[in-house]
């Protein structure tokens, strides 16, 4: 009698745990077999940060296709563009802001003379907030390179280690319910933001934001919404969805950029790219102060390569494959199926493009097309993912790009950087985050020399 009772629950875990996922369309994609069946050895390395390098290994192993799990494989934004153009970001006070931030964290450089600056949490995060919120709310933006307060609500921001708490809450709600205070006692803490949640309230009231602002376009469309028909609002929003809007902004313009530098700093700081560092600085100290940094080849060939090795969201971004399906790469992938690429693996796996060593720093590749007259289908730059490209490409672009060029230029046509001796390599391996992948380490100490050997006298 019992057997007649669980035969049948057996057979439909059979069928459901073993059956499905083996006869699946998804069952014939290259990649583990235990992929087949579970997602489990996939959330374990979410868990333990490493899923970037993961999912890179099983593309090194099976191709640009891999079966990583059994079904893994619009107009606010345009009404937001035109304030992150690229002539947008070039105009004054925009771009003087983003300077006037550069020349502070070139002062912290100066006060490290002697002694190490960590770079990871003294300078480039508080540098990325502060260029953040200055293209959000200028002049109410973030000065956290020179007042307390604002750092906090940075670090606040930055510095959580909450990634655990997130991920159990997402993949098993109600077990994270039933857990939550535990987890709480054991250290594994929610996200908590009151801080830069005040800040951002509080900011996205003001009324008179400069007009290269976001703030200041968003609070012209809730203006013409109240004065405009029901049928000629360009898009409803109120009070509410302005401050949330500018708080996703700030937190994405966080950890990218600042992450980002970090990693290129301290590759540029390396004795093995010691010889780009150099050649940086000299195309830096051959042109005039004054030219513009995006007359740079160099300079734009070094931060494309940082990119590049070190991208700001270097993990997967999943997508879902719409009604009827999809065929890539000659595999068909049902509706329904999570679809994602990593920015990772696509600037290491096509050795067309990017040549025999795609794990090696290497700005010339950069260059090299030019040099041979052009490549016409600009496959590098088709490849080039670390902003992701599309309708869901990363709207910050060229403001990111911007702040990653100025503040190198003022660093190193000022100093020669190289890393303290108590940095180990281990310490800037990536871990993976929600949104980008910091130094493992947490920390990312180096040393600032003067060209030449002479302090310089830095006032702002």
């Amino acid at each position: 009698m019992t057997l007649l009772l669980t035969l049948p629950i057996l057979l439909l875990l059979i069928h459901t745990l073993v059956y499905v996922p083996l006869t699946s369309p998804l069952s014939s994609l290259p990649g583990p077999f235990y992929t087949k069946l579970t997602s489990l050895i996939r959330k374990y390395h979410e868990l333990r940060a490493t899923r970037t390098r993961y999912i890179h290994a099983l593309h090194l192993r099976y191709g640009p296709v891999v079966r990583v799990a059994p079904n893994e494989h619009a107009k606010r934004k345009r009404i937001l563009a035109d304030r992150y153009a690229n002539s947008n970001v070039m105009r004054q006070p925009a771009l003087n802001g983003i300077v006037e931030r550069a020349e502070r964290v070139v002062k912290r450089c100066v006060e490290s003379l002697g002694g190490s600056l960590d770079l990871y949490h003294k300078g480039l995060h508080s540098y990325a907030y502060d260029c953040a919120t200055h293209h959000l709310f200028h002049p109410y933006g973030a000065d956290s390179l020179r007042n307390k307060q604002d750092e906090e609500i940075m670090r606040e921001v930055t510095f959580d280690d909450s990634l655990q708490n997130r991920q159990l809450s997402y993949y098993s709600p109600t077990l994270h319910k039933a857990i939550s205070k535990i987890l709480y006692i054991w250290g594994v803490k929610p996200r908590e933001t009151p801080l830069a949640d005040k800040f951002v309230l509080d900011t996205a009231a003001k009324t008179d934001a400069a007009p290269f602002t976001l703030l200041n376009r968003l609070q012209s469309v809730l203006n013409n919404n109240r004065n405009d028909d029901e049928s000629e609002k360009i898009a409803k929003i109120d009070q509410l969805d302005i401050a949330a809007e500018v708080l996703d902004h700030m937190v994405a313009g966080i950890d990218t950029t600042g992450d980002a530098l970090c990693f290129l700093m301290w590759e540029l700081s390396q004795p093995r790219s010691l010889q780009y560092q150099t050649k940086l600085r000299e195309e830096l100290l051959s042109f005039p102060a004054d030219l513009s940094f995006d007359k740079l080849p160099y300079l734009d060939a070094v931060v494309m390569e940082g990119l590049r090795c070190f991208p700001a969201i270097p993990m997967s971004l999943p997508r879902i494959v719409p009604r009827g399906g999809k065929t890539i790469d000659g595999y068909f992938l049902p509706k329904g199926t999570t679809v994602s690429c990593q920015a990772h693996s696509v600037h290491r796996i096509d050795m067309e493009a990017w040549g025999p060593d795609p794990d090696t720093f290497r700005p010339e590749r950069w260059l090299e097309e030019e040099k041979k007259g052009g490549d016409k289908e600009g496959r590098k730059k088709r490849l080039f993912f670390a902003f992701a490209n599309g309708g869901r490409g990363c709207v910050g672009k060229h403001l990111a790009l911007t702040e990653m060029k100025i503040l190198l230029r003022q660093v190193y046509s000022r100093f020669t950087t190289r890393p303290n001796e108590t940095m180990r390599e281990e310490d800037m391996e990536m871990a993976d985050q929600l949104i980008s992948s910091r130094p493992a380490g947490l920390k990312c100490l180096l040393k600032f020399e003067p060209i030449g050997g002479q302090e310089e006298e830095v006032v702002v």
